[in-house]
C-alpha cells in the first residue's frame, strides 16, 4: 500500500513540474515556439522574422474587418437602390396609407404608357437573406475569427516580443484601414 501511495505522490509531483513550466507572466526569450514546436526561432534573425509575421497578421485583420464593412455597405446601398414597380390598377395595402418613399410616374412600354408608382425599399430593417450577400459575410468572418485566434494564441505565450508584435500590427492595421471604416458603419 505504502508503495502505491509513493508513486501516486511521484505522479502528482510530475505533473504539477510540467504545469509550473507554462508562463503565467510576461518574459522575453527568442526561442518561444509560436503555434507548434517546429515554429520555434533559433537565432534573433528568425525571432524578428516571426515578430514581423504576427505584425503583418495583425494589419491583416484589420483589413479583413475594412473588407466586411465594405461588403456590409455595398449590400446595404444596393438594397436600398433596388425600386419595386408597383402595376397599374392592383391596389395594395401600401397604396391605402400615406407613402413617403413612393414616386408616381408614367412607364411607357412599347407605345403604351400606364400610371406607376415606384416605391423604394425602406432603409430601416433588415435586409432579406441573399446567398449572394450572406455567404460572402459569413466566409470572410470565418476567416476574420481563425486570424482572430491565431493572434489570441501568440499573445497567450506571454513572450514580450510577440505581444508587442501584435499591438503594432494592430496600430498599424487601424492607422491604415481605420479612416475607411467611419463612413462605412453610418450607412
Amino acid at each position: 500500500m505504502v508503495a502505491h501511495g509513493d508513486a501516486m505522490e511521484a505522479t502528482d509531483h510530475t505533473e504539477m513540474s510540467s504545469m509550473s513550466t507554462m508562463a503565467m507572466a510576461f518574459f522575453t526569450s527568442t526561442a518561444t515556439p509560436l503555434y507548434s514546436e517546429a515554429w520555434t526561432p533559433s537565432s534573433a534573425g528568425a525571432y524578428a522574422g516571426t515578430c514581423i509575421f504576427l505584425i503583418i497578421l495583425a494589419i491583416v485583420l484589420r483589413a479583413l474587418f475594412t473588407a466586411k464593412s465594405y461588403l456590409d455597405a455595398k449590400a446595404l446601398e444596393s438594397s436600398l437602390k433596388r425600386r419595386y414597380v408597383v402595376v397599374a390598377d392592383q391596389h395594395t395595402v401600401s397604396d391605402k396609407a400615406a407613402d413617403t418613399n413612393s414616386l408616381t410616374g408614367i412607364l411607357t412600354s412599347n407605345g403604351q404608357e400606364e400610371n406607376v408608382r415606384i416605391v423604394q425599399a425602406p432603409s430601416k430593417h433588415i435586409q432579406p437573406w441573399r446567398f449572394s450577400v450572406d455567404l460572402p459575410r459569413a466566409a470572410i468572418m470565418t476567416v476574420i475569427a481563425g486570424v482572430g485566434y491565431l493572434l489570441m494564441l501568440a499573445v497567450m505565450t506571454y513572450n514580450v516580443g510577440y505581444f508587442l508584435s501584435v499591438l503594432g500590427g494592430t496600430f498599424a492595421g487601424e492607422l491604415a484601414f481605420g479612416r475607411f471604416n467611419q463612413g462605412m458603419m453610418t450607412m
